[in-house]
Formats: C-alpha cells, structure tokens, sequence
C-alpha cells in the first residue's frame, strides 16, 4: 500500500475531494492496514518544511523521493520488492502526477495496481479524470477505500470483520 504525497501542505491543494475526505479515508485505510497487516509505505516530495505529513497516517519513517513518481525511487522500489508482493494499492495528492506515474509505472513492471479515489485528489475534475482513465486503460482498477477493505474481509462477525465495520463508520461521520 503507498500513501503518496498525503502531506499537510500539498492535501490542501485538493480540488477533487476535500482535504477532510482525504485525510479521514487516508486516516481509515491506514488504521486498517496496520489492523490487517498490509505492509504499507509513505512516499513523499521535498518540500522546503520538512515532510509535514498528514496526522491520520500511521507512523512510518517516509521515503522522500526526487521526482514526480514513486517508482522512481530505488530505495522506495527496493522496499516495494522486499514485500515479495504484487499487488499495489495506491492513493495520494495529486492523482495526475503521483498517483498516475507510479500506477503506471508499477502496471508495466506486472503489478497489480488499485487506485483508491476517496483516498486520493486531484487538480481538477477534468484532469483527474483523464489520468483515472489512463490507469484504468493500462489495467489498473480504480475504487473506493471501503470497496477494496470490503473485498478483502467478507466476515463482518470475526474480529476484523467488526474492525472493518467500525473504520467503515468512520468514512461516513
């Protein structure tokens, strides 16, 4: 799982979706990755204040990358390619550079890549749009956060399930 660019001053650029809905889907599907042991990274690009990422995501140390993608970072892609994994559950700000490069870059290397939209922005509803179609013409899928946890825990009598509901409640307050 890649949390792209959810930092504090580059989220408040969203015109796709409010920084709100951003932080609190980042903020559910991270609580529910560490709940569900989905091994997850935090990428993000320089800025002149430090990584100032969002609070709402689990702590992790970030991979602060050059460029404009994350697949091309070495050390990010080495962490990537350590997980032996090939699915690639991507969200961030902005989908028409992050999230868009890296999807695309990731589908062309053979992996799997899911783009959650309620976890993600973009610059504007056109271009957003534009760049959702490219991944999906490329493979990709796009979805929501509550979609994609639904998909994977179908029992909402186990523990995880009543988690699942839980953080799910969360996404509607």
């Amino acid at each position: 799982m890649v949390f792209a660019d959810l930092q504090d001053s580059i989220v408040a650029l969203s015109s796709t979706n409010s920084p709100e809905t951003i932080r609190r889907s980042a903020g559910v599907l991270g609580a529910l990755a560490q709940r569900l042991d989905i091994p997850f990274t935090v990428s993000v690009a320089p800025r002149p204040d430090g990584p100032d990422v969002i609070a709402e995501l689990p702590e992790a140390a970030p991979f602060v990358r050059g460029g404009p993608c994350c697949w091309d970072d070495p050390t990010w892609r080495a962490a990537i390619a350590a997980e032996d994994r090939k699915t690639l559950v991507i969200c961030g700000v902005t989908s028409e550079i992050v999230v868009l490069h890296t999807a695309l870059d990731a589908l062309a290397d053979g992996y799997e890549v899911i783009v959650l939209v309620d976890a993600s922005g973009g610059m504007s509803e056109r271009t957003e749009r534009a760049a959702l179609a490219q991944i999906q013409a490329a493979g990709g899928t796009v979805t929501s956060v509550a979609s994609f946890v639904t998909s994977m825990v179908r029992d909402f009598t186990t523990p995880a399930g009543r988690d699942v509901i839980v953080a799910l409640h969360g996404l509607m307050t």
